[in-house]
């Protein structure tokens, strides 16, 4: 994977509404904007690396890059999963990510079941990888000490 680590940064945004209320996997959406500036020759499919909302605290975390087959996406999405319980919703606050590792490519799943299954298991191999120190130093990064006003996604 020639493109990690990758880092991005983007406002959150509204995205499908089922993450949360269909999945139980709440996740945290990129737009468009933010969407289209990663490179066009990044592999779609499930990343694991590090996420942090605002200044707050680093957490480990998956992302969804591509146009989820199950519900036949039109638009080509970026969604991120922290794997962190959170009080409050956070959007339009400045999400930053650190793709660091590949877990698998997009695939269609027969049922919903089926679906939160395989992404339990992504959220479980990516708990195991973010504990290698490979990928333990990039939680450290300063990419996630975001200068006052700072809301542009940098590369």
């Amino acid at each position: 994977m020639r493109h990690l680590p990758y880092f991005c940064r983007g406002e959150v945004v509204k995205g499908f509404g089922r993450g949360s209320k269909e999945l139980g996997i709440p996740t945290a959406n990129f737009s468009e904007q933010v969407v289209e500036s990663f490179p066009s020759d990044m592999s779609t499919g499930i990343y694991y690396g590090w996420a942090c909302v605002g200044n707050g605290d680093v957490h480990k975390m998956v992302v969804s890059i591509g146009w989820n087959p199950f519900y036949k996406n039109i638009k080509k999405s970026v969604e991120t999963h922290i794997i962190h319980t959170f009080k409050d919703d956070f959007y339009g606050e400045i999400l930053s990510i650190v793709i660091t590792g590949y877990i698998r490519p997009e695939k269609n799943f027969d049922s919903v079941e089926a679906l939160i299954s395989a992404i339990q298991e992504d959220i479980e191999e990516a708990k195991r990888q973010l504990d290698l120190p490979e990928h333990l130093k990039l939680k450290e990064d300063n990419f996630f000490r975001l200068p006052e006003g700072k809301t542009v996604n940098n590369h």
